[in-house]
């Protein structure tokens, strides 16, 4: 024996699931808005993190592009999980917010902005934003910890290899750990001409290529990815030799002058001049059967 509600409760109760979930999405923007301005303010605004602005607008836009697909899956919300992400997502916000740490802050609203998807739609939606929402892991900030351990011996690193070179090109290069003498000036590598955030974006700059070209090959994905750590290293090498050579030629000034004003765009242009070689090459290796790509419907509606 089935009931049939009548139609004013029926409109009643699709207009409570309206309000909820505005009230679900305002309060989630409540949250978002002071994070984004002390991200904006204390970490953005540095060199080593200066990408994450485009890290969000690419995020958006990847969203933005595949709205339809998500609109178009089935409601099933999974409200156990959900709620269950959601609630772990605002601890770890309070958390990061009360100890002012930031990373906890950026990460609460990632996991509740998935719980929000598995609410307000359901698994199969969440299927489709995987990667944007894999993406903006690379929008945490590294612990400064981590940053300093592992930029010492990568900067002793390219320091060495910049060097040697040097040297067998024929120039008076000289090295006394991460600081190079070059003729009468002496440079130091510093944390940006070598540091594990440029190799962080990098790899995001990567992953963002593969998904973009869309191979249907795991193994090709895979590989890609991989590669870009190399690149990234090479990247920052080719960095620092066009230093020494500008602060050779053109003295200590220009060398300053050059590594603040153009040290990203030579950095992310040789990365991204490299990783089409090694994608070309890799396709090349592979074969047809890798070479494969991904069939996006691009109608909005």
């Amino acid at each position: 024996m089935s009931s049939i509600l009548p139609r004013t409760e029926i409109g009643m109760t699709s207009l409570n699931t309206r309000l909820a979930r505005g009230a679900l999405l305002v309060g989630f923007m409540l949250l978002v808005v002071p994070t984004v301005m002390d991200l904006a303010r204390q970490v953005w605004n540095t060199d080593e993190q200066g990408h994450g602005p485009i890290i969000a607008a690419v995020t958006l836009w990847l969203m933005w592009r595949s709205r339809q697909q998500v609109l178009d899956a089935p409601y099933q919300p999974a409200n156990l999980v959900g709620g269950v992400l959601f609630l772990l997502g605002i601890m770890s916000y309070a958390l990061g917010r009360s100890q002012q740490i930031i990373q906890g802050e950026v990460v609460g609203i990632w996991m509740a902005a998935i719980a929000m998807v598995l609410l307000l739609r359901g698994p199969q939606a969440l299927r489709v934003w995987a990667f944007p929402f894999f993406f903006l892991i690379f929008l945490v900030p590294l612990p400064g910890v981590l940053v300093q351990a592992l930029t010492i011996p990568l900067k002793t690193a390219v320091s060495y290899v910049a060097e040697v070179i040097m040297h067998h090109l024929g120039y008076p290069v000289g090295r006394s750990g991460v600081i190079l003498t070059v003729g009468q000036y002496q440079l130091l590598v510093a944390d940006a001409c070598a540091g594990l955030n440029s190799i962080f974006t990098l790899e995001a700059l990567g992953l963002l290529y593969a998904n973009l070209m869309g191979y249907t090959s795991k193994l090709r994905n895979v590989l890609l990815a991989i590669l870009v750590l190399p690149i990234a290293f090479i990247a920052n090498i080719v960095r620092v030799l066009i230093l020494i050579l500008v602060t050779f030629y053109f003295g200590d000034e220009a060398g300053q002058g050059f590594v603040h004003t153009f040290a990203g765009m030579v950095l992310f242009g040789v990365g991204l001049a490299m990783m089409l070689i090694t994608d070309g090459l890799l396709g090349k290796a592979l074969g047809q059967d890798h070479g494969g790509r991904k069939k996006y419907d691009h109608h909005h509606g």
